[in-house]
This record gives C-alpha cells, sequence and structure tokens, in this order.
C-alpha cells in the first residue's frame, strides 16, 4: 500500500494529538502508550517508527501543548491594545469553560506538579513553553510602562496557573467559581487592567 509523502508526519501528529489529552487528563506517570496508540487508532507496535521511548513521546507531547497555549494566547490578545488584550486573556484563562477543559486546556497546571519527575528533556520543553509565554505576556506589560515587565510576567503567570489549579481541585461549584472571579479581579488590579470609567 502506498502511502502519501506526509503520512509519517500526519501519522506522527495524531499520537501527538492523542498523548496531550492523555496526559493531561491522566498526568504523564500514568501513560501508557498503548492507551496513547489506540486513541490514535493506531497499534503499539508502530510506537517506535515515531518516537525513541515514552519519555520522548512526552517531551515532544509538551512542546505541541504549549504550541496549542501559544494559539490561543495569540486569539485572545490578536491586534487588541496591551490592556484590553491583557485582560481578555486573564477572562479566558480564569473561565469556567476554561477550568472545566481539563483534557485541552493550559499545560502548566496539568504538568507542574510532575515534572521534577520528568527527564531533563522534558523539563526543558516545559522552561522553553513558559518562557514563551512570559515573553508574550511581558511584551504587553512593557507596552503598558510597566517597570520589569519580565518579573511581572512571572507572577501573572504564577497567579493564573495557580488559581486555576485551586479552582480545577475545588469540590464545591460555587467555591470554585470563586477562587477564579477573585483572582480575576485581583491581577487586573494589580496590573491595571481594570475599564477605566
Amino acid at each position: 500500500m502506498r502511502y502519501e509523502p506526509d503520512h509519517k508526519q500526519q501519522t506522527r501528529q495524531r499520537v501527538l494529538k492523542a498523548a496531550t489529552r492523555v496526559i493531561r487528563a491522566e498526568g504523564p506517570h500514568q501513560m501508557a502508550v498503548a492507551k496513547v496508540m489506540a486513541k490514535a487508532g493506531l497499534t503499539v507496535g508502530g510506537f517506535y517508527a515515531h518516537f525513541n521511548s515514552k519519555d520522548d513521546l512526552i517531551a515532544a507531547a509538551i512542546d505541541v501543548m504549549f504550541d496549542e497555549a501559544r494559539s490561543r494566547v495569540m486569539l485572545e490578545t490578536g491586534a487588541r491594545p496591551p490592556a484590553e488584550a491583557l485582560g481578555a486573556y486573564i477572562d479566558f484563562y480564569l473561565s469556567p469553560a476554561h477550568r472545566d477543559a481539563r483534557a485541552t486546556g493550559c499545560p502548566m497546571p496539568s504538568l507542574a506538579a510532575d515534572l521534577p519527575r520528568l527527564t531533563r528533556k522534558a523539563r526543558e520543553r516545559f522552561a522553553a513553553g513558559v518562557a514563551g509565554l512570559r515573553q508574550r505576556l511581558g511584551g504587553q506589560l512593557a507596552l503598558l510602562g510597566h517597570a520589569d515587565p519580565d518579573a511581572e510576567a512571572s507572577s501573572m503567570i504564577a497567579e493564573l496557573v495557580g488559581a486555576l489549579s485551586l479552582a480545577r481541585a475545588e469540590p464545591d461549584p460555587a467555591a470554585s467559581d470563586a477562587i477564579l472571579d477573585r483572582s480575576n479581579a485581583a491581577l487586573k488590579r494589580r496590573f491595571a487592567l481594570e475599564p477605566r470609567p
């Protein structure tokens, strides 16, 4: 049977897409190669045509998750003015819809607790993804005249990820919503993103 020239790359992308969902839902240590391959509609035997190991798959999946996150940042911020762009990103990030999208949402809350036990390659990929987000948010803060936009972007990311993680862990829906709402308001106040009267 003859395949299209990009068949192998398409197949790899299917495996990676399946892996990102399993990693977010179950964590990287619980991810089974057989499950990922089944979700991709493939047999386990084909795995090594695309990846050297499970660790290799996890590192590559982290890249894909941050590519998706970068696309979401661009969608939310677009060509908006800096304050509006940051406000829109905070609204998206701390929304009930994002909280409930565990299989497709931001990779940071899903992976942060597991990262110290993953390979150096996976940690480097994660760090590169965080650095890219920090640069994007820091660029918006710089346009608003913030004195140390890189440090402030790091702080913003920490609160976003922490609030989302706590909201996901909270069993009471009203209390979970309150965590999101309070952090949303606090971030907008701290970074002067509230609409002016």
